[in-house]
């Protein structure tokens, strides 16, 4: 099994910056990717970014692309997101993912941080 705990979220005006931590334990050597979803009031949770374990591809979502920055600490394995620039649409409860080899889908899910961002 894989734990993940996540820290790091607040409040904050917009245009301020956030860094969420996401720290992997327990069975890491299984892990290859990692990524950050977010999910606000009454709607679904949305992909946010991810990095993949041995290469460090990144990927976002268009909606954070170029405000956002996703990294892995390999040795601690620990993701960052760093969230530049935050608008009040960004409000929402931001969770940590990791996907384990063999795996379609990401098969392990922290308890969520929050992060509201006021106007």
């Amino acid at each position: 099994q894989v734990q993940l705990v996540e820290s790091g979220g607040g409040l904050v005006q917009a245009g301020g910056s956030l860094r969420l931590s996401c720290a992997a334990s327990g069975r890491i050597f299984r892990i290859n990717r990692m990524g950050w979803f977010r999910q606000a009031p009454g709607k679904e949770r949305e992909f946010v970014a991810r990095v993949t374990w041995s290469g460090g591809n990144t990927n976002y979502a268009d909606s954070v692309k170029g405000r956002f920055t996703i990294a892995r600490d390999s040795s601690s394995y620990t993701v960052f997101l760093q969230m530049n620039n935050l608008k009040p649409e960004d409000t929402a409860v931001y969770y940590c993912a990791a996907r384990s080899d063999g795996r379609v889908e990401y098969d392990h899910w922290g308890q969520g941080t929050p992060v509201t961002v006021s106007s």
